[in-house]
């Protein structure tokens, strides 16, 4: 009874011991990082002649709504292809895996906290060949014993546990639990970038499919006028020339189309490998043409320091540099001694039913203390390691805000100057058709020569075609923009 007592009592000092016992190491403070109060790239506005084709960016306290961006692109077909493409992933399903490997990491770890209990039983034959006798009866009989032999059966209880006086593995569990968290941010990061590749893929292929459309109805002009020069020159009214210049230009028009159709057939290769299937799964879901995805009239970007709390990466970095300030108090808990409870319980007997015998126990209990006195410096170097190791992570983590900053500002910029452009190409488009239009006709009369068709056909073939690619560049530069800001992942209710 008193054994007990003393066993009891020892426990319960040894866990206030622990409670109250200091964390070597610094602790961890989020890195005060001083934003400024607004963007400084350009905002677009909506301009009076074209109020359809162009948008606002607008920068306000409001953080931007922007978990499920690619909504704002109106295109069911896109919103089916990232929702599948969220669940099926390759890379997500390696993330998430990063994410339960991560846990069980801190379980490993945590399970350092707690006592260890080992069981054990045995059995052996002891006995020494000076034991043997022996003896002759009358009758002539020999009788041989060996009595320094004998069974041996034991089975007992082994127990430790250190105590964490000094906080190493607090500390430790504090890095894990920080691990935790950067793959629980390097998982919302590979959203965000899948959400992104599936965009720029999807406004890709729409884009490569306008294109397509617009070198078709050109070739279907130029034949015309090909035709019509060719009657022309029956006719005595053009010269073979004219006919030359003319089939020339629908070859090369016509050499550009398998090009638009194999980059178009790519871009659904891309498309499937990010949803997780073979390249041709998608083929026939996406080989009907459709309009490129528009932009929202009104896109909020929130503020600067909305980027602390939306970027993964930006989280991801404060994670790292927290798990590597938790570190440092692990190597710096190796200078300490370490203090242990031990004890073992067993139970012997030569016959299996003398381990139900209490009698037949017995029992140690007792603490220990380790302390190295010399280790050659490895501990303080150790203890370096941990701190340079932390020095690069805060320096990682203010280089991805800047890198943040400046994926924020150059989207803003693109996206601005890229609806200007498209505005004048828009212009450029309208006037090259009437150019067309206007050569033509006075070809037909016998007012201009072939040449001057040629360049107003060429002129718009480019104008229409470079029109296309402003407003595929456009919708990219908007997805960019939702990238920047960190959109694509969706933060749980709790937090």
């Amino acid at each position: 009874m008193l054994e007990r007592k003393l066993l009891l009592i020892s426990l319960s000092a040894a866990a206030a011991l622990v409670v109250s016992g200091c964390l070597v190491g610094p602790d961890y403070k989020s890195p005060q990082t001083q934003l400024a109060p607004h963007w400084t790239g350009p905002t677009s506005q909506p301009t009076t002649t074209q109020p359809t084709t162009m948008a606002s960016v607008t920068t306000n306290a409001q953080p931007a709504d922007v978990a499920h961006w690619w909504r704002q692109l109106n295109d069911p077909v896109l919103d089916d292809l990232v929702e599948r493409a969220t669940q099926a992933n390759l890379d997500v399903r390696s993330a998430e895996a990063r994410v339960r490997e991560a846990r069980a990491r801190r379980g490993v770890v945590s399970a350092g906290f707690w006592p260890t209990v080992n069981t054990s039983a045995s059995y052996r034959r002891e006995g020494s060949d000076k034991a043997v006798t022996g003896s002759v009866t009358p009758g002539g009989t020999v009788s041989v014993s060996s009595q320094g032999a004998r069974d041996l059966y034991q089975a007992g209880l082994d127990a430790s546990w250190e105590l964490d006086v000094f906080g190493g593995v607090r500390r430790d569990i504090e890095a894990s639990t920080a691990d935790i968290q950067f793959a629980i941010e390097d998982y919302r990061d590979v959203l965000v970038t899948l959400t992104s590749e599936v965009a720029l893929n999807y406004v890709d292929l729409r884009g490569f499919q306008k294109q397509l459309d617009i070198a078709r109805q050109n070739l279907k002009a130029q034949v015309y006028s090909a035709d019509l020069t060719r009657r022309r020159q029956r006719g005595g009214l053009v010269s073979s020339l004219d006919v030359a210049n003319a089939d020339a230009q629908v070859a090369s028009t016509r050499a550009q189309i398998p090009i638009i159709e194999q980059n178009a057939r790519q871009t659904i290769y891309n498309i499937s490998i990010l949803l997780g299937q073979e390249p041709e799964t998608l083929i026939t879901e996406l080989s009907s043409p459709a309009p490129i995805p528009s932009t929202p009239p009104i896109v909020s970007t929130g503020i600067p320091s909305d980027l602390l709390r939306r970027r993964p990466d930006v989280r991801r970095a404060e994670a790292n540099a927290h798990a590597a300030t938790a570190r440092i108090g692990v190597a710096t808990a190796d200078l300490f001694p370490r203090f242990n409870l031990v004890g073992s319980l067993s139970v012997s007997g030569d016959q299996p039913k003398a381990l139900a015998n209490w009698n037949n126990a017995f029992w140690s209990f007792g603490p220990s203390v380790s302390w190295p006195l010399f280790s050659a410096g490895q501990i303080r170097a150790n203890i370096e390691v941990q701190k340079a190791l932390q020095e690069q992570s805060l320096l990682a983590y203010r280089s991805t805000i800047i890198t943040a900053l400046r994926d924020v500002e150059s989207a803003l910029e693109a996206y601005a100057r890229e609806q200007e452009h498209r505005q004048a190409l828009v212009d450029a488009v309208a006037a090259n058709r009437q150019a067309v239009d206007l050569a033509t006709r006075l070809y037909t009369q016998g007012q201009t020569d072939f040449l001057n068709v040629l360049s107003a056909q060429r002129s718009l073939f480019a104008s229409e075609d470079a029109l296309v690619q402003s407003d595929r560049t456009v919708a990219t530069n908007l997805v960019s923009l939702f990238k920047a800001l960190g959109g694509g992942w969706e933060a749980p209710q709790q937090q």
